[in-house]
């Protein structure tokens, strides 16, 4: 039985699904807002939620866990300097997510994700 099983698969393999949440969390981080469809959008906020949350503590021990997910270190000193201070009376919900239709192209349901 799947109870409580919260990993999304995204029609791929551990390695690729892994590659592909790093690079859309790093885009959102970077500029604050992404176009993409509803799963990887609802995939990539329980990725970035916990980020922003250990952003915030600032411990040592939090920001290694941080740059072992984010590749590049603007994408961390964006997160650690401008979003983490922006969140500090916040406890959670960081994004938001806005529906905009379908894709002309396949009909797949797109949505902004973009920080609160």
């Amino acid at each position: 039985m799947r109870h409580q099983k919260k990993n999304i698969k995204l029609g791929r393999e551990r390695g690729p699904r892994i590659a592909l949440l790093r690079g859309l969390a790093e885009s959102l981080i970077l500029s604050e807002g992404i176009t993409t469809t509803k799963a990887k959008a609802k995939a990539v906020r329980s990725l970035v939620e916990p980020l922003v949350t250990k952003a915030k503590k600032g411990r040592t021990v939090d920001l290694e866990n941080i740059t072992k997910v984010l590749y590049t270190g603007k994408a961390i000193k964006k997160l650690t300097k401008d979003l983490a201070p922006r969140y500090t009376e916040r406890r959670g919900g960081y994004t938001r997510i806005i529906k905009l239709g379908n894709r002309f192209n396949d009909s797949a349901e797109m949505v902004r994700i973009e920080f609160v």
